[in-house]
C-alpha cells in the first residue's frame, strides 16, 4: 500500500483537495484541520440507483440525499461486490470476497456470528486507529456461536468481538424472526421469565402463523413469509416468547435513527466510525404514518420517503454539532432493487413509470447490472468538491481506501486481502477507477467488469429465482457484454469476441486463485 501523510493533516484552513467537476469551497475550523474525520457509512436496504431523485427518478423527491449528493462525489459506475444483503455487507467489512468463505449466503435470523473473531475487519482498523466505533441498524451477519444464537443471556460473540465499541442492532432482515433488537448483546426489553425460542426448521410455541391464521394478518405474503405473525404481519421463520422486547415495525426507522444520533452526539468529541444500516426499503415495507401515503406509490415509495428523512435527520445532526465539514459521510445501497419480494403491498402496481433498476438488466439476486450496480455518495467538506464519479469502483476497496487515508498498514497480508487502495477514485480525485470488478450473485455465480466489458461465468443453477421471478443471470454458456453500449446486457457477445472471453475468464480465474492479493 503506497505510504503518505494522512489527507487530512494536508487541509490548513480552506485547503481542498482537486477533484472533478467545480469546487465548492467551505472554510475547515482549526478544529477541522488537527483531527482525523469522522466516517458514517450509511448503507440502505434493496434501494435502486433508479430509486433517487439525484439518479433521474422524476416520480419521487429525495431531497436529503440530493442534497448529500450534490455536496459529494456522487458514483454513477459503483458496485456493490453481491446481489443480496448478508455477503455484501461481509465484504465490506472484512475486505474479502464473501464467496472465499463458507457460511456468507442469506443469513437466517438465528445465525452464528459469521465474521471470524480473529477477522481485523474495517471497525477494528479505525478501533486502533483511535475511533469510537458503532453499528446501528440492520445487522445480517449473525450473532453468538456455532450452533445458533441464543437471545435469553448475553450473546456472545457480538459485533464487539469484531470491532465495534457499541452496538444496537437488528439481528438479521425484519422479514425473519426474532423481531426484536439487540443492544450491546442483549435483547432490549426482554423479560427474563418470557424466554425468546426460534427455529427455522419447524413451528416453535404456540403463536399463530400466516399459513394457519391468515385472518390475523394486515400485510399479505404473495410468497412465503407465512411463518410467525409479529405485529400483524407474517415472518420468515418460528418464535416464541420475548413479547415485551418486539418491535413495532412502524417505529423501527425512528428507533434507529435515534440511536445513530445518540452515537453521533455522544462521541461529538473524538473521531467516530458510524457503520448504520437501515430497514428501508427491504420488506416488509411499513412505513410509520406520517410517510404512510405520501409517495403516491404505495408503501415501497413511502419508504424512500422515509430512508430519505432518516438521512436528512443524520445530516441535520452533524449540522447542529459543527461536525459536518471533517465527516465523510458515504450512503449506497447493499444491493440492487427488488419489487415484489413476498408481501402483497402493491410495488409493482402502483410504480406509475417509476424505474428503480433503471434501464439495467435483472435486480437483487441477479448477476446482471442492476443486481449489484448501487447508487453510491461520497461527502467529505473539508476534503472533497463536488462531482459526478463515473470511474469504475466497487465496494470491497473501501476498508483499504479508508486505511490509505489514515495512513494505516494492512499488515499481514491476510488483513482486507481483496481490498485495493483506491483513495483518490473513492474522492474524487480522479476518474481512473478500478482495474476490474467482480461481482456475484444469489448462486455465487461470478462476473467481472473491465472497461467496457462483462463477463459472467457459465453457471448451471436455475435461470429465474422462484419465489420473485428475477433473472438471476445463469447459463451454461459465457455471457460478454459491452455494457456501454448495451448497459441493458441483451446481446451476448461472446461468440464474436472470443480473445475477451479468454481474457476475462483467465483474469476471474486469478482472482478466484487469491493471485489479485499479491499485487494489492
Amino acid at each position: 500500500m503506497k505510504q503518505f501523510s494522512p489527507l487530512w493533516t494536508l487541509l490548513p484552513g480552506a485547503a481542498l483537495i482537486a477533484g472533478c467537476g467545480n469546487p465548492s469551497k467551505k472554510e475547515a475550523t482549526d478544529n477541522n484541520s488537527r483531527q482525523k474525520p469522522n466516517v458514517i457509512y450509511l448503507i440502505a436496504d434493496d434501494l435502486g440507483i433508479g430509486d433517487l431523485s439525484c439518479y433521474g427518478a422524476t416520480k419521487i423527491s429525495t431531497p436529503n440525499i440530493d442534497r448529500l449528493a450534490g455536496q459529494g462525489v456522487q458514483f454513477t459506475n459503483a458496485y456493490a461486490t453481491s446481489s443480496t444483503s448478508t455477503p455484501s455487507r461481509f465484504g465490506l467489512l472484512t475486505g474479502m470476497y464473501p464467496w472465499r468463505q463458507e457460511n456468507t449466503g442469506i443469513a437466517p435470523g438465528n445465525s452464528e456470528l459469521i465474521i471470524d473473531t480473529a477477522c481485523v475487519t474495517m471497525a477494528d482498523m479505525f478501533r486502533t486507529e483511535g475511533y469510537a466505533t458503532g453499528a446501528v441498524g440492520k445487522w445480517h451477519l449473525g450473532l453468538g456461536p456455532k450452533g445458533g444464537t441464543d437471545f435469553n443471556h448475553l450473546i456472545k460473540p457480538n459485533t464487539q468481538d469484531i470491532g465495534f465499541d457499541y452496538e444496537y442492532i437488528i439481528p438479521a432482515t425484519v422479514d425473519r424472526v426474532p423481531c426484536v433488537f439487540v443492544e450491546n448483546g442483549h435483547v432490549v426489553g426482554l423479560d427474563p421469565n418470557d424466554p425468546i425460542t426460534v427455529n427455522y426448521h419447524h413451528k416453535v410455541g404456540d403463536w399463530p402463523t400466516g399459513l394457519e391464521n391468515p385472518e390475523l394478518v394486515k400485510l399479505k405474503p404473495s410468497q412465503g413469509h407465512n411463518n410467525t405473525i409479529v405485529n400483524g404481519i407474517p415472518r420468515i421463520g418460528w418464535m416464541t416468547g420475548g413479547k415485551s422486547a418486539l418491535w413495532v415495525d412502524e417505529d423501527i426507522a425512528d428507533v434507529i435513527t435515534g440511536k445513530a444520533k445518540d452515537f453521533i452526539v455522544n462521541h461529538k468529541s473524538e473521531p467516530f466510525f458510524l457503520y448504520m444500516g437501515t430497514q428501508d426499503v427491504h420488506v416488509p415495507r411499513v412505513p410509520h404514518p406520517r410517510f404512510a401515503g405520501k409517495s403516491g406509490m404505495g408503501t415501497r415509495g413511502d419508504v424512500i420517503l422515509q430512508l430519505d428523512w432518516t438521512v436528512g435527520e443524520i445530516m441535520n445532526t452533524l449540522d447542529s454539532l459543527n461536525l459536518a465539514d471533517n465527516t465523510i459521510f458515504v450512503f449506497c445501497s447493499d444491493n440492487g432493487p427488488v419489487i415484489d419480494d413476498g408481501y402483497q403491498d402493491q410495488a409493482l402496481e402502483l410504480l406509475n413509470g417509476h424505474t428503480p433498476m433503471k434501464q439495467y438488466r435483472g435486480g437483487k439476486y441477479s448477476a446482471y447490472e442492476a443486481g449489484t450496480r448501487i447508487p453510491f455518495i461520497v461527502r467529505w467538506p473539508a476534503g472533497i468538491q463536488p462531482c459526478k464519479q463515473q470511474a469504475l469502483f466497487s465496494m470491497i476497496d473501501v476498508y483499504a481506501s479508508l486505511a490509505a487515508l489514515l495512513d494505516h498498514p494492512l499488515t499481514p497480508a491476510t488483513v482486507a486481502p481483496d481490498s485495493r487502495d483506491q483513495l483518490s477514485t473513492f474522492l474524487g480525485k480522479d476518474n481512473t477507477g478500478c482495474d476490474y470488478v467482480v461481482q456475484q450473485n444469489l448462486n455465487n455465480t461470478l462476473s467481472i467488469i473491465q472497461g467496457t466489458w462483462k463477463y459472467i461465468e457459465p453457471s448451471d443453477k436455475p435461470a429465474i429465482e422462484y419465489w420473485t421471478k428475477m433473472e438471476l443471470g445463469n447459463n451454461p454458456q459465457p455471457q460478454l457484454y459491452n455494457i456501454s453500449i448495451d448497459p441493458s446486457e441483451k446481446n451476448n457477445v461472446a461468440a464474436a469476441h472470443p480473445e475477451t472471453v479468454k481474457a476475462l475468464s483467465e483474469l476471474l480465474e486469478e482472482v478466484k486463485a487469491g493471485r489479485n492479493q499479491e499485487t494489492r
